[in-house]
């Protein structure tokens, strides 16, 4: 054989080599492209006009719900709701005050909520009358002023100012008033609020506080009032649908990958950041975290771990409170172990100040392993604690490992700005190829240990000068916050608070829901000490706070 021949046939493998590579590369290239444009498509329909911000119950919702069943029967993976793919529940949203409520004084519109608010337990009704606040008239509205009730109550540890209210418009109603117009012309706190989740019977007569500025337009207590008066109260509920489908490995733990579909609609919940009735289409917060779900679903369905099944769990009415995940918890559609839960929420907007942060990453002794051996081209951080503004808290509250990928919060967070041009897409395709590369990586380990984490770090929260470090039941329907969690080594958890426990007051204010606790602990401030009344089963409780 000649020298030529003997370099040619030398050759050969390395050629074929790198023609294999060659081959290998350009597939991979292909499947970003085919993953990117994916993205585009998932994020730019979610993300819309047409779904009007898919706000929970609305046909907006509705329509990304059914985009995202029409996904998982094409992909063939199987349902696992309660119904096909669907797990429905109702939030329950308590009472409410019909708009069509008004309250009009010699001709002047007063308005609702700012100058006055019907009582929850008042009779929807409609009167007129020519009443004088210094007269109480068969057939008139009465005027109440709670003063002198209140300063004579002032050292009564048993004064309750919905029992006297209970009882001074019972009284009234009896001897022939037509409604009870409340006021407080004293400087005492009278704790009288609007109780969404009020559950005692209305009363015969209509119930108006006048708060201070709506007091205003009364000047003179002897002038005959021209009142025209309307009071509408009525339920609150939506529908809600979780959306649920199922890789079934045969295996013995299941790994729940989840991201929440719901958004703000036209800010009609009040939890936008900017004003006017605008729609919110949410391409990051989290549309990006639903497009990036379908895209790991593709992947796994593809090509999946065998040691794990795979469940896909797409949340509503996350924005209200991570009530889906809430309630998936607490009504799996799914027996069996869990192993951890990934959470995919605002993924979408990753660049050189927007880093991959990854949460719950002190959840499980395995965590440090499992991302020692991954290999990314992202810049991550870490975040050890487990819980958090996002539906892996769920879980993590139920003693599951979780992990929550997050590309940081921006300037059109819960904005109209948020829209799908602003998505780094490569990036994104990026977050959804780490996640399965985590996912396989942690199907070679045993079921993953849970470690109870501290308060965490990062999120999108309020800020107060002042903290419990109590975690809100959202879903809680009854009169008080109730506590769903305690962070450990905060001021609640050195109190003796836990799970379970209601706060009813803190100070001289009295609250009826998760809204109106925040409202008070504004107005506390480090340095001050006050008195906690808490509910604990039928007891009720008072802890001294130092904040």
């Amino acid at each position: 054989m000649g020298k030529k021949w003997f370099w040619v046939l030398l050759l050969v493998p390395f050629l074929g080599l790198s023609q294999s590579k060659r081959k290998l590369r350009i597939e991979a290239e292909k499947q970003k492209a085919s993953l990117i444009s994916n993205l585009q498509s998932h994020i730019g329909y979610l993300a819309s006009d047409a779904l009007e911000g898919r706000r929970t119950g609305t046909a907006g919702a509705t329509a990304a719900m059914e985009y995202l069943v029409k996904q998982y029967e094409k992909m063939g993976i199987a349902p696992k709701g309660t119904t096909g793919y669907i797990q429905k529940f109702e939030i329950n949203e308590g009472l409410q005050i019909d708009a069509s409520t008004h309250f009009i004084v010699n001709g002047k519109s007063l308005l609702l909520e700012k100058d006055f608010f019907p009582l929850a337990n008042s009779a929807s009704i409609a009167i007129t009358g020519k009443p004088a606040m210094a007269l109480h008239e068969k057939g008139q509205p009465w005027f109440l002023d709670i003063k002198e009730t209140l300063e004579e109550n002032k050292t009564n540890p048993h004064f309750d100012i919905d029992a006297w209210i209970k009882k001074e418009v019972t009284t009234a109603a009896a001897k022939g008033a037509t409604a009870c117009i409340i006021y407080n012309t004293g400087s005492m706190v009278d704790n009288i609020l609007f109780n969404k989740n009020e559950k005692s019977a209305a009363f015969p007569i209509a119930v108006i506080y006048l708060t201070p500025s709506g007091l205003q337009h009364f000047t003179d207590p002897s002038a005959t009032l021209q009142v025209e008066l309307a009071v509408r109260i009525t339920e609150k509920k939506r529908p809600a649908s979780n959306v649920a489908a199922y890789i079934d490995n045969g295996a013995a733990t299941t790994v729940i990958v989840g991201a929440h579909y719901d958004h703000l609609g036209y800010n009609e919940d009040k939890n936008a950041l900017d004003t006017g009735h605008v729609i919110h289409n949410g391409a990051d917060d989290n549309a990006s975290g639903t497009a990036a779900l379908l895209e790991i679903a593709r992947l796994l369905k593809q090509k999946s771990p065998v040691h794990n099944n795979y469940l896909f769990l797409h949340f509503s009415g996350e924005e209200l409170g991570l009530l889906g995940s809430k309630y998936w918890v607490e009504n799996p559609t799914m027996p069996g172990a869990i192993n951890y839960m990934l959470n995919m929420d605002m993924v979408g907007r990753y660049d050189t100040s927007h880093k991959l942060t990854v949460g719950g990453y002190g959840t499980s002794s395995k965590w440090n392993d499992i991302w020692k051996a991954s290999n990314t081209p992202l810049i991550v951080k870490f975040d050890s604690t487990g819980s958090g503004p996002s539906d892996h808290a769920s879980f993590y509250r139920a003693g599951v490992p979780v992990q929550f990928f997050f590309t940081g919060s921006h300037p059109d967070y819960h904005k109209a700005t948020d829209d799908a041009d602003k998505i780094n897409y490569e990036a994104t395709a990026q977050i959804v190829t780490l996640a399965y590369q985590i996912m396989g990586i942690a199907d070679n380990q045993p079921k993953l240990d849970f470690i109870k984490t501290t308060e965490p770090q990062m999120g999108r929260s309020t800020k107060f000068t002042v903290s419990l470090g109590v975690i809100p039941d959202y879903g809680y329907s009854g009169t008080g916050m109730r506590i769903d969690g305690v962070s450990p080594g905060k001021l609640a958890e050195k109190l003796g608070l836990k799970a379970g426990d209601v706060l009813l007051q803190l100070g001289d204010y009295k609250f009826v829901d998760v809204n109106s606790y925040m409202v008070t602990l504004g107005k506390f401030k480090k340095g001050d000490q006050t008195v906690l009344r808490i509910k604990r089963g039928a007891e009720e409780i008072n802890i001294s706070v130092s904040f």
